[in-house]
């Protein structure tokens, strides 16, 4: 594990604060994922008005206002929702609530997915995504996979490439692991920043009695710090993963913050403003990168995978980046990857142009 990655993610600013004695309030941080619109207005006039309120009561156990707002607006029942502590905590809960023997990736992707599952005691079967093939893996690996395992992590995008399924693949897959008796996870924690009506899975979960869709709502709305996510399954699922969730899980703020962006009458502004950005501004950064002599993957999410040119390791961009106060994410730690890998977050124009300038003042 590198040195700024200790923990396994990008975000950790006090690490590299440390590692390379600079300010952890002074970096640019373009390690983490998040919307550059930074939090809707709504949310934080929501935080502000109850603040006590949510600090001084024990949050609601069952998560009811949330569960209802929620599932008015992805179209299912209340009972094939579960509220989380993060997406990360609902991938925790699927996995105490089935117990796999055998759990398969498809490396490069999220290090969870692994981490959890070792946690758990479960055997990792890894398959590697061609770089020529966006880091995705063919149908016939994917198949195979299912037919190996008792559980299998989908990233759809996929993190740290960008990289989306083909919708019609992922429901033949759906289909071969209810004849396998494999759960299929799908999770869509940056699907928001793509077209999510038109990719997500949550539409034929009611029919897919061995899919679980896993979504977030901290990185598309720029709120991490509160820790908020879910699952769509069918209700045996929910059940069983709603057993094994310690109780106030998820706190009275993340809740009230939940509650807020659903009822907002301007989160679809939001919502296209945010994408209409993030498309813009990945597509100018891509030819800035290019023209340093940076390889790049397309992506439909908010981040882009990157290759640093021959002679450079991701650890020493990061170090050199890191010491003019702008922090990177080393990828060289993800199966399926080279020490040369490295992703960086999708930002607004200016931000954008500083990490550009930076990495042209380093390489030269």
């Amino acid at each position: 594990m590198s040195t700024v990655e200790r923990f396994g993610h990008g975000g950790d600013v006090w690490t590299a604060a440390d590692a390379f004695g600079v300010d952890s309030k002074a970096l640019l941080d373009f390690s983490a994922n998040i919307n550059p619109l930074g939090p809707p207005t709504a949310v934080m006039e929501r935080l502000r008005n109850e603040m006590m309120a949510s600090i001084v009561h024990y949050p609601d156990p069952g998560h009811r206002k949330m569960k209802k707002a929620l599932a008015a607006k992805l179209g299912v029942g209340e009972d094939y929702i579960s509220i989380g502590n993060g997406a990360a905590e609902c991938m925790a809960l699927l996995l105490l609530a089935i117990r796999p023997q055998r759990v398969g990736v498809i490396a490069p992707c999220f290090s969870e997915y692994e981490t959890l599952s070792r946690k758990f005691g479960s055997e990792v079967i890894h398959v590697v995504g061609s770089e020529d093939n966006d880091f995705c893996a063919t149908e016939a690996q994917l198949s195979e996979l299912i037919s190996k395992t008792d559980v299998v992590f989908i990233g759809h995008p996929n993190n740290p490439n960008g990289a989306l399924y083909e919708r019609a693949l992922l429901e033949r897959l759906a289909v071969l692991a209810e004849a396998a008796s494999t759960i299929l996870v799908i999770d869509e924690a940056f699907i928001d920043f793509a077209n999510e009506e038109e990719m997500s899975l949550v539409p034929i979960v009611y029919r897919c009695p061995n899919l679980i869709v896993v979504r977030s709502l901290t990185k598309f709305y720029a709120i991490p710090g509160l820790r908020l996510g879910y699952a769509i399954a069918q209700p045996q699922h929910i059940e069983a993963m709603m057993r094994m969730q310690v109780a106030w899980s998820v706190n009275g703020l993340a809740l009230a913050a939940g509650e807020a962006l659903l009822s907002d009458e301007q989160a679809e502004p939001y919502a296209n403003a945010t994408r209409a950005l993030i498309a813009e501004e990945r597509a100018v950064l891509r030819k800035q990168l290019h023209a340093l002599g940076i390889r790049t993957w397309p992506s439909v999410a908010n981040f882009l995978l990157c290759r640093a040119p021959e002679g450079w390791t991701a650890k020493s961009l990061q170090a050199e980046l890191c010491r003019a106060g702008i922090l990177i994410r080393n990828c060289d730690m993800y199966a399926g990857l080279t020490e040369r890998d490295f992703r960086i977050a999708v930002k607004d124009r200016r931000a954008n142009g500083i990490v550009a300038s930076a990495l042209a003042a380093v390489l030269q």
